[in-house]
């Protein structure tokens, strides 16, 4: 029952302070929570996605309302995200459990070690936006909800910063619309098919909203270098918290 998460709701809102400061969707507190709750992998990944539309959408909101995201930029990695997650929405249910888990494990180890912060002068505002490639990074982090749960802010913050010479800041901003916009998508097809506990979901969101927007408006006033060793440590933690999981579920 939804209500038996109540105690967990502190949780919640460390999910919705990492989402708005990181451009994370919250899912890789939301996943390994909801496992711990007796979720099947499957149950577990597509409630937390349920879990990550409300959280992204009070940090849109925040980052929207700044006036520091140009319009072309938001639409064109909104348009490849929501395009990945509803091409990948429905891949999950040809892999096993322990096998999302090693994915999952594989990605975060990989971020853990390209992610770092770009040396630049340059403001955001006068930064130009490559936007056919904010569009494959949308198509993603449509990817990383669709199959493994997770809106994907870890995976396109690295490739924005690294790839596409995008500040920070920027990155985390246009990474958490994203994630609101393949969550989206992905939580129709996860609704519509019973696969996620919509109930769960969204108590675990709301709470993560109101936390989202009050750190998504605080964001300039972290350092780069801060914003990116916190992004390596949560990548560190969660490669081997996922790749635990997955062997005592190969195992088992």
């Amino acid at each position: 029952m939804p209500w038996d998460l109540l105690p967990l709701l502190p949780l919640g809102l460390v999910a919705g302070l990492l989402s708005g400061l990181l451009g994370i969707g919250g899912g890789l507190i939301f996943s390994p929570l909801l496992l711990a709750m007796g979720l099947t992998p499957h149950q577990a990944l597509a409630t937390s996605t349920l879990a990550i539309l409300p959280t992204t959408l009070a940090g849109s909101w925040a980052h929207l309302r700044s006036g520091q995201v140009p319009a072309r930029a938001v639409l064109a990695i909104a348009a490849g995200a929501i395009a990945g997650a509803l091409v990948f929405s429905r891949a999950g249910d040809g892999f096993k459990g322990w096998h999302l888990l090693g994915l999952q494990a594989l990605m975060y180890g990989v971020l853990a070690l390209v992610i770092a912060p770009r040396r630049s002068d340059q403001a955001d505002g006068q930064q130009k936006l490559p936007l056919a490639g904010l569009s494959g990074v949308g198509l993603v982090a449509g990817w990383s909800s669709g199959l493994l749960g997770v809106g994907g802010g870890l995976v396109m913050v690295p490739l924005m910063v690294q790839g596409l010479g995008i500040r920070v800041y920027q990155a985390i901003r246009l990474s958490t619309i994203a994630v609101c916009a393949s969550a989206a998508a992905a939580a129709v097809t996860f609704t519509s098919d019973g696969r996620g506990h919509l109930g769960m979901g969204l108590l675990l969101g709301g709470a993560a909203a109101v936390a989202s927007q009050w750190s998504a408006s605080r964001l300039q006033s972290v350092s780069e270098a801060k914003l990116v060793w916190l992004l390596r440590l949560l990548c560190v933690l969660l490669a081997l918290d996922a790749t635990r999981r997955a062997v005592t579920l190969a195992l088992s």
